[in-house]
């Protein structure tokens, strides 16, 4: 006797294969939630509702145990001898190997005695209702660290996402998510109820309709990555200070490049500007902090410093959003570019690109007395790198200092009818400061 784990979608016995439904008509046992065991009703074999999956497995050991002519290893259930032909079929949704009980099923029985029949996923068939290719998209399930994982894929601004919901991982909870992360990447959301079936439907939403609308409890949720057109901003409803995420464009191809807007307010305060100074923000990534300085000291001279194109074209689209005029966007690579600007009064490092040590020696250089480097920092190396620069430098150069506060923080979320916190990632923030003579 063997298992076969067959695959089935709303539109129930008609969309199953041949093959596949002939294996249905050879089981022995049938095991289905009540839905999939209504769409065989002249099916006169056992039938096993599933409720509890531990309790089926349980069940199957059980047959598999008697075929063998072995002892059953729980229980005194005794099933009447069937012939080794006939089969144990589990009735799954979809591919069972794709979020679904194959897995398991693998860790609980013997291999060789599992067939697989998978049916077309509801992911597979929301992407091909969309004509959307599906290949390289990622993929979320109702099971596990739903709102962690989520998040994770949302912060890394990945192009495809298919959030598979249920009744309690709603699209609604989904987009309170989205809402309360308030990140520059932007989506567009689809949502494909009761796929297969004769009540389908696939449409557009908005992140509103989302939070509004009731939907189907076998929903699919598809997440496409965009740049939007460039909206207008009220400027006059920003902060002066602590611009929202979400206010900036990010760049498509490398979201991560935005530094979080609470990192971005100590950032701010390490640096200690004043008006009327030049300042340098190397690997600038989208220019979120060169903005906030401009904003701030509109007679400063900023200069943003990136050596992406998609990162350079953000800083020039956000600058014309917040109608600056101050800040010059550099395209090129530290620090071989940096010997063309201006001395700076203080500079800000977010990013270095493997050179953070020939970074360091050109802008001490250029450093003008009384000035400033701030760097953030997310890996032990390096700090490293930054410590044993500096320790050289305050050996050879006793007018130079330095000082480090380790930022960790979390935002407060919506994850279903729950709040939580979502850590940033922790940032080491050192400001080396350049003393007057």
């Amino acid at each position: 006797m063997t298992v076969h784990v067959v695959g089935i979608g709303l539109d129930g016995a008609a969309g199953l294969s041949e093959s596949a439904r002939q294996v249905v008509e050879m089981a022995a046992l049938l095991i289905g939630s009540d839905r999939h065991l209504s769409y065989f009703p002249q099916q006169s074999c056992e039938r096993w509702a599933l409720e509890d999956l531990t309790e089926a497995i349980l069940e199957i050991r059980r047959w598999l145990a008697a075929d063998a002519n072995l002892e059953p290893d729980a229980g005194t259930f005794s099933p009447p001898s069937t012939p080794s032909h006939q089969l144990i079929v589990i009735l799954v949704a979809g591919d069972p190997l794709f979020h679904g009980w194959g897995k398991l099923l693998i860790s609980q029985l013997p291999p060789d005695k599992l067939t697989f029949h998978p049916h077309a996923s509801c992911v597979q068939l929301a992407f091909n209702r969309l004509h959307i290719p599906w290949q390289d998209a990622h993929f979320v399930g109702s099971q596990g660290r739903f709102f962690e994982e989520l998040t994770a894929k949302l912060k890394l601004g990945v192009e495809k996402i298919a959030v598979l919901a249920d009744e309690t991982r709603t699209p609604a909870a989904i987009a309170s998510l989205v809402k309360a992360l308030d990140l520059p990447t932007r989506y567009q959301f689809w949502v494909g109820e009761n796929l297969g079936s004769a009540e389908e439907r696939v449409g557009y939403k908005s992140l509103e309709a989302l939070l509004g609308e009731d939907f189907a409890l076998l929903s699919v949720v598809v997440m496409l990555r965009y740049s939007p057109p460039t909206e207008a901003l009220d400027l006059g409803k920003l902060p002066l200070l602590g611009i929202p995420d979400a206010a900036f464009i990010g760049c498509g191809d490398r979201p991560g490049l935005t530094v979080e807007r609470e990192v971005r307010v100590l950032v701010l305060a390490q640096l200690a500007l004043q008006p009327e100074q030049v300042v340098w923000d190397v690997g600038a990534g989208n220019g979120s902090v060169s903005i906030e300085i401009a904003r701030l000291f509109p007679q400063s001279e900023v200069y943003a410093i990136e050596q992406t194109v998609s990162g350079t074209s953000a800083i020039e689209l956000n600058c014309r959003r917040f109608e600056l005029q101050n800040v010059f966007s550099i395209h090129g690579t530290a620090p071989e570019i940096l010997h063309r600007l201006r001395p700076p009064h203080r500079i800000f490092i977010g990013g270095s690109g493997g050179g953070l040590t020939k970074i360091l020696g050109v802008c001490a250089l250029r450093l003008l007395a009384g000035g400033s480097i701030v760097l953030a920092l997310d890996v032990f190396e390096d700090i490293a790198t930054v410590l044993s620069w500096i320790g050289d430098r305050v050996r050879r150069e006793p007018h130079w200092s330095y000082r480090i506060v380790q930022v960790q923080l979390s935002r407060s979320v919506s994850g279903g009818s729950l709040t939580r916190f979502d850590a940033l990632n922790p940032i080491s923030i050192v400001t080396i400061d350049r003393h007057l003579n």
